[in-house]
C-alpha cells in the first residue's frame, strides 16, 4: 500500500486533508476530505444583539468578509423586517463585487496558476521575442518580457526560489540553465511561460486595486465597517465616486485583456483537465448581488432575480429549480460532532465530540449538508451553471464563446491523444463538459469578466442615483416576522448561509453553512460522497509521490482551507511522506 502526505498543501487557505486511494489502473478509486479545524463561530455570536453579527461573523474568513457580513445583515433584516434603501442596495453590490474580484484575481493566478505554470521554464528557456509573438497570436496581454526574463533569472540565481521552488515542476537549475524532466506534468512552452508569469506578477498589483474598492467603501479591509442591518453608513463623496470610478475601470480593463484570453490559452495544453473532476448532477446558488426590490417582493423571487441568480441546476436535465430553504438539512453520522441523524440546522445544532481519524467512521470537523436528501456542489460553477440556465444573456455569451474554443482545439486534434475520454455530445464539447476541472477553472474566470463589467455599471448607476437627489442609505426596523431570519447569499466560494433565532432582542442560536462545507462535505447516511470526494474518483496519478492532478482537482473548488493530501495505492507496498512549508522549502 502506497501513501503520499503533501502536508501542507499551499496556495490555498485553512486546513484541509484529502486521503485517496488509487486503484490498479492509476485513477483515484475513493477519496475523504477531513476539515481539521473546529472554529465553532456560530456559539461566539450567541446572547449578542443580531446589529453586532454581522461584525463578528466576518471574522470567519479574511478573504471574504463582506459576504459574512451580507448574509449576516440579510438574515437580521428578515427578521427585523427590514427593507434596504436602493442606495445601500448599489453601494453593497459594489463592496461585494470587489470583494469577488480580489478573491478571484488572487485565485487563479497567485494560488491555482502555478498548478499549470512553470515560471522558471519560461524564466531560464524563453525566447522574449518570441513570448511576443506567441502573446499576439494567443490574444495575450504584452509586457516587457526580455526585462522580465532578467529579473526573474536574477531571483532564481540568488537561490530563494520561494514559491517558485519547483517541488511540483519537476525541474531543476544548474548554473544558468533550468531543465524539466520528462516526467514532468507541466506542459506549456517556454514563451507561455513567461507570459502567464508576467500576469501573475501583475495581478498582485490588482487583486490589492481590488481590496482598495472595498477599503473606501468599508473604511478597511478586511472586515469592512460599513454593512449594517437597515443598509450602509457609507456616504459617497464626489471625490470617492470619482476615486473608486477610476479603480473600477482600471481593474476591468486588465481583466478583460488577460483572464479570460488566459484561461483559453491553459486549455489548449491542459485539455486533458476535461476528462477528470467530474463532481454531482446538482449544482447549487442562492444568487449576489441584488437588483431593485421591495418590501412586497418574497425572498424567492428577490433571489431569483439577483445578477447571479438563486437556484438549483440539474446537469441530467439542464432544468434549474427555485431554492427551498426548508430542504436544507445537515447530517454528521461521518463528522465529530454528537448525532448520527440528518436535520435541519437548528435542529442539529453544534455540539462538538471528537473521537479519532477513521474513514469508516467518523473523519471530520466538516458537517455534511445536503439539499433535497443529495449532496450539492457550489461555487462559481453552480453559478454561472444556474445563470446559463435561467436564460441569462451575458453568462450565456461568455459560456458559448468558451466551449467555442474548446471545439476548435478538439478540431484541430490538440486533444486527440485523450479525445476518447471527454464525454462529448455528438462529437461536440458542451456545457455538461464544464462539470470538470478545467470546467470549474473558466467558470471562476468568466464570473471574473463578468463582475468586473457590472461594477462599472452600478458605480455609473450610484451617480444617477445621487444626481436625481437619492440620499437615503439607511432605515430604521418597524416590524419584525417572530425573530427568526436567514441570509441566502453567496460569497466566491458558493453558497452561503447565515441563519438566527433572536428571543429578548438577543441571539439565541446561529446557525452557518459556508461554501466549502457544501464541497468537503463527508460521506450521507447513504454512503454518498460529497461533491470533492466524488471529483476526485477518476483522476489520473501519474505520480503518488506528487499527484498533480489531484492538487488541481482540489484547487479548482479554491477551499477555503490548506491541505494535507493522501494518496494510497493497495498494489504497491511503498511509503512516502513530504512536508512542504510555505516558502518551499522541502
Amino acid at each position: 500500500m502506497t501513501r503520499s502526505v503533501i502536508d501542507p498543501i499551499t496556495r490555498i487557505e485553512g486546513h484541509l486533508r484529502a486521503e485517496m486511494e488509487v486503484g490498479s489502473d492509476g485513477r483515484v478509486s475513493e477519496a475523504w476530505m477531513c476539515g481539521c479545524c473546529f472554529r465553532g463561530m456560530e456559539l461566539v455570536v450567541r446572547n449578542r444583539k443580531p446589529e453586532d453579527a454581522s461584525f463578528i461573523v466576518q471574522r470567519i474568513c479574511g478573504v471574504c468578509p463582506t459576504s459574512h457580513g451580507h448574509s449576516a445583515t440579510i438574515a437580521a433584516e428578515r427578521s427585523l423586517g427590514i427593507t434596504i434603501p436602493n442606495n445601500a442596495r448599489i453601494i453593497r453590490n459594489i463592496i461585494e463585487g470587489a470583494e469577488t474580484l480580489h478573491s478571484h484575481i488572487l485565485w487563479f493566478y497567485n494560488l491555482a496558476a502555478l498548478d499549470y505554470v512553470d515560471p522558471l521554464n519560461g524564466a531560464y528557456n524563453a525566447d522574449p521575442a518570441t513570448a511576443h509573438d506567441v502573446a499576439e497570436a494567443y490574444g495575450l496581454a504584452s509586457t516587457d518580457f526580455a526585462a522580465l526574463k532578467d529579473r526573474l533569472v536574477k531571483f532564481a540565481k540568488n537561490g530563494q526560489l520561494s514559491i517558485f521552488s519547483g517541488n511540483w515542476f519537476k525541474g531543476n537549475v544548474s548554473g544558468s540553465s533550468y531543465h524539466r524532466s520528462v516526467e514532468s506534468e507541466f506542459v506549456l512552452p517556454p514563451e507561455a511561460d513567461l507570459i502567464l508569469t508576467a500576469h501573475y506578477l501583475e495581478a498582485l498589483t490588482f487583486q490589492a486595486k481590488s481590496s482598495e474598492i472595498a477599503g473606501i467603501i468599508g473604511g478597511k479591509m478586511p472586515h469592512p465597517m460599513t454593512i449594517i442591518p437597515g443598509g450602509t453608513d457609507f456616504v459617497p463623496t464626489m471625490e470617492k465616486l470619482d476615486d473608486l470610478k477610476g479603480l473600477v475601470d482600471e481593474i476591468c480593463a486588465w481583466v478583460d485583456k488577460t483572464i479570460l484570453p488566459d484561461t483559453l490559452a491553459v486549455a489548449k495544453f491542459y485539455g486533458a483537465a476535461l476528462t477528470f473532476g467530474d463532481s454531482i448532477d446538482d449544482f447549487g446558488a442562492f444568487g449576489v448581488f441584488e437588483r431593485p426590490f421591495d418590501a412586497s417582493t418574497s425572498y424567492v423571487d428577490r433571489m431569483n432575480n439577483r445578477y447571479f441568480p438563486g437556484g438549483i441546476f440539474h446537469m441530467s436535465t439542464g432544468k434549474v429549480d427555485d431554492v427551498d430553504e426548508s430542504l436544507i438539512t445537515e447530517y454528521v453520522g461521518h463528522s465529530w460532532y454528537e448525532g448520527e441523524e440528518d436535520l435541519e440546522p437548528f435542529a442539529q445544532g453544534v455540539r462538538p465530540a471528537f473521537t479519532e481519524y477513521n474513514v469508516e467512521d467518523r473523519y471530520t470537523w466538516n458537517k455534511c449538508p445536503r439539499y433535497d436528501k443529495k449532496p450539492l456542489e457550489v461555487g462559481p460553477l453552480g453559478r454561472v451553471l444556474v445563470a446559463y440556465g435561467r436564460g441569462d444573456a451575458d453568462i450565456k455569451g461568455y459560456v458559448d464563446t468558451v466551449i467555442s474554443e474548446l471545439n476548435k482545439n478538439l478540431a484541430e486534434g490538440l486533444y486527440d491523444e485523450f479525445k476518447d475520454q471527454i464525454p462529448l455530445s455528438n462529437g461536440k464539447i458542451t456545457v455538461a463538459n464544464l462539470n470538470s476541472t478545467l470546467g470549474r477553472v473558466a467558470a471562476r474566470n468568466i464570473e471574473t469578466v463578468h463582475t468586473a463589467h457590472l461594477m462599472q455599471q452600478w458605480i455609473t448607476e450610484l451617480c444617477e442615483a445621487l444626481a436625481s437627489g437619492d440620499s437615503t442609505y439607511f432605515v430604521e426596523a418597524t416590524t419584525d416576522n417572530g425573530y427568526n431570519g436567514a441570509g441566502l447569499w453567496e460569497a466566491p466560494r458558493g453558497a452561503l448561509y447565515h441563519a438566527e433565532k433572536i428571543e429578548g432582542g438577543l441571539i439565541k442560536d446561529y446557525q452557518i453553512i459556508i461554501p466549502t462545507t457544501w464541497n468537503i462535505a463527508p460521506k450521507d447516511p447513504e454512503g454518498v460522497h460529497g461533491p470533492m470526494e466524488q471529483a476526485l474518483v477518476g483522476v489520473p496519478v501519474a505520480d503518488v509521490e506528487k499527484p498533480i492532478n489531484a492538487l488541481r482537482t482540489v484547487h479548482s473548488y479554491d477551499p477555503c482551507t490548506a491541505c494535507a493530501v493522501h494518496v494510497v495505492e493497495p498494489k504497491t507496498g511503498k511509503s512516502f511522506e513530504t512536508v512542504t512549508s510555505p516558502w518551499g522549502v522541502k
